[in-house]
């Protein structure tokens, strides 16, 4: 009962997780984007916090590490991977930037590598992070003579919202300031909503009066901020503790599969088979990584 019940979660998370790209699609077309994702999380953030307060005994940071810790993750995690994310989305499918976005993981393990001293990148391990970013430029095909069109740089800024994310996830890991995950991440939410609206701000492309607030775009945002992002962590802290890291980080290549057929039934969106080749090929490179973790994970479920 416990397997079938973590399944259902796992498979709950990747529909959530999956279908909330095509939903950053829809919402697109009545938010410019970053106001849009500093919108989900002011929203979010709240919830989270509320919910921090409910279920962990430490629901603020205390001292200048923990803040920090929070500091890293909502610069890196919240505000720098949703920018670029909904900003590169304007260009591309949601399937197409779900693909992308599983590159993480295996940045995540590059990244660890380099960062953490004890971890080490063996060649096959290179060779993994290597097909990770083959996979990427095989979905982005950039074309020499429109490098600088607008949709050629859909791709690449979503390949830096996945670098961000897996940048963020090893910092904060590095980190052991003993605060409660739950609290960091309804903190970051906030703190990264308030970073993402002085972007907003900032950029002469934006404006609260771009904004058509209609029933799709409150669907959207609704649906971003509480199924997404609330919902959506609530289920990955349960899977964490139940999966463990390894297991979980399969969402990524879950969600692609999930937001193809969301974006095909709602959207009309298609996936040529080259992309579905540089998705195999990210997935490849991430079994290479994380073969010995994967390996482990086997043997125990044999056991």
């Amino acid at each position: 009962m416990s397997a079938r019940r973590n399944a259902l979660l796992f498979f709950a998370l990747a529909v959530v997780w999956g279908s909330a790209f095509v939903a950053i699609t829809a919402g697109l077309e009545y938010f410019p984007p970053v106001l849009f994702a500093a919108l989900r999380y002011d929203v979010a953030g709240i919830v989270m916090l509320a919910y921090a307060y409910f279920a962990t005994e430490q629901p603020l940071p205390r001292g200048r590490d923990q803040w920090r810790v929070v500091a890293v993750a909502a610069v890196f995690l919240i505000a720098a991977y949703h920018a670029l994310l909904f900003v590169g989305q304007q260009h591309t499918t949601s399937a197409t930037a779900a693909i992308v976005v599983s590159l993480s993981p295996v940045l995540t393990t590059g990244f660890a590598r380099l960062i953490l001293p004890q971890e080490r990148l063996t060649p096959i391990g290179l060779a993994g992070l290597g097909l990770g970013v083959v996979g990427v430029a095989l979905i982005a095909r950039p074309d020499p003579d429109a490098l600088l069109a607008p949709d050629a740089v859909g791709v690449p800024l979503i390949a830096g919202a996945a670098a961000a994310f897996a940048l963020g996830s090893v910092l904060t890991r590095r980190a052991e300031t003993g605060l409660p995950t739950i609290t960091m991440e309804a903190w970051a939410m906030v703190v990264g909503a308030a970073i993402m609206h002085a972007g907003s701000l900032a950029m002469p492309g934006e404006s609260i009066a771009d904004v058509s607030l209609t029933a799709e775009a409150l669907l959207a945002i609704g649906y971003l901020s509480l199924v997404a992002s609330a919902a959506g962590f609530m289920l990955y802290f349960a899977l964490l503790d139940r999966l463990g890291p390894i297991e979980v980080n399969l969402v990524s290549y879950v969600a692609p599969i999930v937001a193809a057929v969301v974006g095909w039934l709602l959207l009309g969106e298609t996936v040529d088979a080259v992309a579905i080749v540089g998705f195999g090929t990210i997935a490849v490179g991430f079994a290479l990584v994380k073969r010995r973790a994967i390996a482990a994970e086997l043997a125990a479920l044999r056991a």
